[in-house]
């Protein structure tokens, strides 16, 4: 069960639909205002050569790296109302412990107290990170 007040969950819930409606806003716009014509401009353009190409494609992965981005933030907020419908929302997956007000306040998707969550980032920190 968790331990913030009906108020608390009601004001979280709606910060956390605020924050989905914005992802999406965000998602349609790169959607509708995407890099394809600028890509287009490279390679229509005379000469046209290797880098504008390579120039051309690094944008397009930029442009899908953001959408991928903000696609991750809103499974993030679901899962997230999810746990509110399932009454365990600000209850640290890890330890069972309440994950604060504070912290849901600034990132509502926690789904760890800080101290188990700065033990997962000491403990993974270097996953994702190029090894020579």
């Amino acid at each position: 069960m968790s331990v913030l007040s009906q108020t608390q969950l009601d004001q979280l819930a709606r910060k956390l639909r605020e924050d989905y409606q914005a992802l999406v806003r965000e998602v349609r716009d790169e959607l509708e205002n995407s890099g394809n014509q600028h890509r287009i401009d490279l390679l229509n353009r005379e000469p046209g050569d290797s880098g504008d190409e390579s120039l051309a494609n690094a944008l397009a992965d930029f442009n899908l790296t953001i959408l991928d981005r903000h696609i991750d933030g809103m499974r993030d907020i679901e899962a997230a109302l999810q746990r509110i419908r399932n009454g365990e929302y600000g209850i640290c997956t890890d330890c069972g412990d309440a994950v604060t007000f504070p912290r849901l306040m600034a990132y509502p998707t926690a789904k760890r107290c800080i101290v188990c969550q700065e033990q997962r980032e000491k403990l993974y920190a270097q996953e994702g990170r190029p090894k020579m």
